[in-house]
């Protein structure tokens, strides 16, 4: 049978959807949003969601099969700064990579920035997604969103890992806001004035973060686009700006927890000093299961810098 130019193209379009149907997993909801591009770079098997929890729509990125770990980015990224890992994690666990609140793909709104609330659209998702008993790892703010997860959910949780997190409210505090590594801390907290500084010049700013030993221009084009919209622009200072609550959210917590906690930083990371501060701080608080760990020939960025062996440092502590 001869089949034409035009019925060849109407079947491979055929077979496109079935395939993508196919490929959809239980409890994702199916993106509006184009496909992103970032998930050519993890190979197959990966897909791209929404779901509405706790007031907004949080997008992530998910793979894999088995137990599930969640993964929080930090500032200036966004799910992407897990890409080099999650095909390592996919082949042993479900990996599912969140867009914080207002970043990325996930929609910005007027509040609820602060890490307890954006913990509670963590667990919102991770129940619209049919996950149980699931291990959450999180880098910089999103170590802040892991711990506070820790406190608000540790019966739905098997562990939380935080990836060179500062916890505001806890340990040396004054140590880390006269570090001249945060000086932007002070900077994104001041109201209005970051907002009209940064527009427009996102990529070169967060250029100065990201360092070029680790970083394309393509990574640091792809996050500058992740905040790029003034809501996102908005959204991310909105998180710094929201550390004061944090303060009293992680101070005021006393009740026993005995979940297992993992202070992971790099080995060149100059938080790497004060982690056992940190982790004296979490016990002092009732956390009764500390661990510290340092990564290897790292600074900030470790799960960029150093993915294999960020990689297997989860594995070890997310199969307990």
């Amino acid at each position: 049978m001869c089949i034409s130019m035009n019925d060849r193209w109407k079947l491979q379009a055929l077979a496109v959807s079935v395939v993508t149907a196919c490929a959809a997993l239980p409890g994702q909801s199916p993106s509006k949003q184009a496909p992103d591009p970032g998930l050519a770079t993890l190979g197959g098997g990966f897909v791209s969601g929404t779901a509405q929890a706790n007031g907004t729509t949080l997008h992530y990125v998910r793979g894999g099969t088995g137990s599930a770990v969640i993964l929080l980015h930090g500032f200036p990224e966004d799910w992407y700064a897990y890409h080099r890992i999650m095909p390592l994690l996919a082949k042993q666990f479900t990996v599912v990579a969140v867009d914080l609140r207002g970043i990325g793909g996930s929609a910005a709104t007027a509040g609820g920035y602060d890490a307890a609330n954006m913990a509670e659209d963590v667990h919102q998702l991770v129940e619209h997604l049919h996950l149980h008993h699931v291990y959450v790892v999180g880098h910089d703010i999103g170590g802040m969103v892991a711990y506070a997860f820790a406190l608000r959910y540790p019966e739905t949780s098997r562990g939380v890992m935080m990836l060179d997190a500062p916890l505001p409210g806890l340990g040396s505090r004054d140590a880390v806001k006269t570090s001249r590594i945060t000086w932007h801390i002070n900077f994104h907290q001041t109201p209005e004035l970051p907002e009209q500084l940064i527009a427009g010049r996102e990529a070169i700013y967060f250029r100065h973060f990201l360092d070029r030993d680790t970083f394309s221009d393509a990574d640091v084009a792809r996050y500058a686009r992740a905040y790029a919209a003034p809501e996102h622009l908005r959204a991310l200072l909105e998180i710094y700006r929201a550390f004061p609550a944090n303060e009293k959210f992680n101070a005021a917590q006393q009740s026993a927890i005995s979940l297992p906690l993992v202070l992971a930083s790099g080995e060149n990371s100059p938080f790497e000093k004060l982690m056992p501060s940190f982790a004296e701080a979490l016990r002092d608080h009732g956390c009764t299961n500390v661990k510290i760990e340092v990564i290897k020939n790292s600074v900030h960025y470790v799960a960029d810098e150093q993915p294999e062996a960020v990689a297997e440092l989860i594995k070890r502590y997310a199969t307990l």
